[in-house]
C-alpha cells in the first residue's frame, strides 16, 4: 500500500532545520487513508493580502500562544478547512523552507479518513479539493517555474489539475515528499537534507 511505504521512508528521514531567526509557520499536508490517496488542498480567498486566490496547504503562522509547530499546524487546518486534530495521525515533518514573505515554514505530513467531512472557513478559503498523488506521480507538469531565491535558481514544476494551477512553495513541499517518500525521482534542486537512517 503506498501509504505504509510513506510511513516507512519518513520514520527514517531526518529533516534539516533552518538556524535562523525568521518567523516561522506550518503548513499540513493531508492525505486520505485509502489504497488510492488523495492530496487535500486548499485554494484561498481572493480577497487575502497575501497569496489570495492561489492554491495552498492548510496551514499558516505560528502564534506565541501555540506550544510548538505542529500544534500551528493542526489549529491552523481546522481554522481553514475544519478537520479536526484527532482525525489526523502525523507521520513526520519534512525539512523546513522559506516563503518569498521570510516565513520559515515547516511542512507536516499526515493521513485523515477517506471519507473526512471539511468545510471551508469563507474568511480564508474559497475551495476545498483533492488531487490523487499518482496524479503527481506521473509528473506531467503543465510548466516548469525558474524561481531565483537568495542567489540560486529552483527549477519548480507546476500542475493543472481540474481548472487548479499548483505551483510555487505548494508544489516544491509536495514533490519533495514524492521523492522521499516514493523514489518519484521528479527533477528539482536537490537539498541537503535528503538522507535516512534507515
Amino acid at each position: 500500500m503506498m501509504l505504509d511505504q510513506l510511513r516507512q521512508r519518513l520514520s527514517c528521514y531526518q529533516a534539516r532545520r533552518f538556524d535562523s531567526q525568521e518567523a516561522q509557520a506550518s503548513v499540513l499536508i493531508a492525505l486520505t487513508d485509502s489504497h488510492d490517496p488523495h492530496v487535500i488542498l486548499t485554494k484561498r480567498a481572493a480577497g487575502l493580502s497575501t497569496h489570495g486566490g492561489e492554491v495552498a496547504f492548510p496551514g499558516g503562522r505560528h502564534d506565541q500562544t501555540d506550544p510548538d509547530l505542529l500544534f500551528t499546524a493542526l489549529r491552523e487546518a481546522n481554522e481553514e478547512v475544519g478537520l479536526q486534530a484527532e482525525d489526523v495521525e502525523i507521520l513526520a515533518p519534512l525539512g523546513q523552507v522559506m516563503s518569498k514573505h521570510r516565513l520559515q515554514v515547516t511542512p507536516w505530513v499526515g493521513i485523515v479518513p477517506e471519507a473526512v467531512q471539511l468545510t471551508p472557513s469563507p474568511d480564508e478559503i474559497d475551495s476545498i479539493f483533492t488531487v490523487p498523488l499518482r496524479f503527481f506521480l506521473d509528473d506531467e507538469r503543465h510548466h516548469t517555474d525558474e524561481i531565483r531565491f537568495k542567489g540560486m535558481t529552483h527549477f519548480v514544476p507546476a500542475y493543472e489539475y481540474d481548472g487548479h494551477i499548483i505551483w510555487g512553495l505548494t508544489a516544491y513541499m509536495l514533490i519533495e515528499m514524492l521523492n522521499i517518500g516514493f523514489d518519484a525521482k521528479i527533477p528539482m534542486k536537490p537539498r541537503p537534507e535528503h538522507s535516512y537512517e534507515c
